[in-house]
């Protein structure tokens, strides 16, 4: 394959989409638009990628180099929105010295395959000339540029607005992805016209100029791969493909998706054979699920690790977290940034931990905070358990060596320690460390009060009659 370089059209303001946010910036199964035209040409190895931006530039710019933060980007600005062709040009500079293929995309186009694009430069190569495209057949291409042959060779490409009727008729239309010799491009722009009804500089103009030098190679997609994205409802049926092609994916590899109609799973999520999705459940981007897991209803993983035969019950929530195998979390269990949990753990409902390392077999089945603590293993933690980590200035560390009881409703005052094998009794406030071996207990005395209920409803009865 030919050196590549790719332009990818991102400066549009989207009207339609009524929003104060740039159209590419919206976000489609949890990255913006241009993510996915932009990922697709990394994937075939362009050397060379460049953003045209245009309405919220800076903004448009920041969030890209965010998500390709090591990719080969070079941006261009688009000052004045004045047609595709006009925007391509704007890549110029940026690509001044390049010779080779430029293949040509669109920010709002989130659905197109790599096959395709892989199909359109292999086509370019066989055709041997300057330009190969990409044509989509519509059974309504109103609105849409019409590809005219001849003898079943392209010639050109004629806007539905710059039609005749006979060629309304013609329902092959030109889906504006192109794979284009660079000195052929920069050549042809400079010598586009707006000779057209809408007074702008149309790339489809390309076309015509490359086919008189030679012929022009062409693919077929299928429209639902080339559809853009005009407001926020084809935003939601785009997003909606986008979707079903992930979860197809994951149940071909092995993965059984109880309800793939509500199983909301992002590009970049790694799911081992054997696993069962429930309903209603995310899983986001960098996300990786071993084999063998039960993820349960309605419970969301961001960016989290989960080893094999662990069980999610649901409506837990898991972010950058780290999970270790055979583990049982939930339901409704909370593990924020810097959970690290080693195997065979359980953590139960309404447990909540944080920068928490918590060691094999160690259980906090009810009701705790477990943040900034080093938990070692075979520990048991109670229900109402606290690690008191902040004093308003610094986090604390809390550390539990092996063995460790920590009876219900306790409070761990940190920095703290509990050595291997200790005991804490039920209630206790734990300011102090506790050697290894020993039992730490810090309750108020109790007082009990014989006959006290009888004595004090006789002196309420005496108040009443009073």
């Amino acid at each position: 394959m030919s050196v590549l370089a790719a332009v990818v059209l991102c400066a549009g303001k989207g009207t339609r989409m009524k929003s104060e946010k740039a159209k590419v910036l919206h976000p489609i199964l949890g990255r913006p638009l241009c993510a996915y035209p932009l990922k697709r040409a990394l994937e075939l190895g362009a050397t060379s990628v460049v953003p045209v931006v245009g309405h919220q530039a800076e903004a448009v710019e920041k969030a890209v180099r965010a998500l390709f933060p090591e990719a080969p980007l070079r941006f261009a600005l688009q000052r004045e929105q004045r047609g595709t062709a006009d925007a391509v040009r704007s890549a110029e500079e940026a690509l001044k010295g390049y010779s080779g293929r430029v293949l040509i995309l669109y920010g709002d186009v989130p659905l197109l395959r790599r096959e395709t694009l892989e199909a359109l430069l292999a086509a370019h190569d066989q055709a041997g000339g300057k330009l190969a495209m990409v044509s989509t057949t519509l059974e309504d291409p109103t609105g849409y540029g019409r590809v005219l042959r001849e003898g079943g060779k392209v010639t050109r490409i004629v806007e539905h607005k710059d039609c005749t009727p006979a060629q309304r008729q013609v329902r092959e239309c030109n889906a504006g992805i192109y794979s284009v010799d660079a000195d052929f491009l920069w050549k042809a722009l400079a010598d586009i016209k707006p000779q057209n009804a809408q007074g702008e500089y149309y790339l489809t103009d390309l076309v015509e100029m490359a086919a008189k030098l030679g012929p022009v190679g062409s693919v077929e997609a299928d429209a639902t791969e080339t559809a853009g994205v005009n407001d926020r409802v084809e935003l939601a049926a785009r997003a909606r493909v986008m979707q079903q092609r992930i979860n197809e994916a994951h149940m071909r590899a092995g993965v059984s998706l109880v309800d793939p109609a509500t199983a909301y799973i992002e590009e970049g999520v790694t799911v081992g054979p054997d696993t069962e999705i429930g309903p209603s459940v995310t899983l986001a981007a960098g996300t990786v699920v071993g084999r063998g897991c039960v993820i349960g209803q309605g419970s969301v993983l961001q960016a989290s690790t989960v080893a094999d035969d662990t069980v999610i019950k649901p409506y837990s929530v898991l972010e950058e977290a780290r999970v270790g195998a055979r583990n049982v979390i939930g339901p409704f269990s909370r593990l924020r940034p810097g959970t690290e949990l080693a195997e065979d753990v359980h953590l139960g409902n309404f447990v909540e931990t944080k920068k928490a390392r918590i060691g094999k077999g160690s259980k906090a089945n009810h009701l705790t905070y477990l943040g900034d603590a080093v938990i070692g293993s075979g520990c048991n933690v109670g229900a109402g358990t606290i690690t008191c980590n902040y004093d308003g200035v610094n986090k604390h560390l809390t550390e539990l060596g092996d063995g460790v009881f920590i009876g219900s409703d306790t409070q761990l005052v940190a920095p703290v320690k509990v050595g291997d094998g200790s005991y804490v009794g039920a209630g206790t406030t734990v300011t102090k460390n506790v050697p290894p071996g020993s039992l730490a207990v810090s309750r108020t005395p109790q007082v009990t009060k014989e006959g006290w209920v009888a004595t004090k409803k006789a002196r309420q009865a005496k108040a009443r009659a009073g």
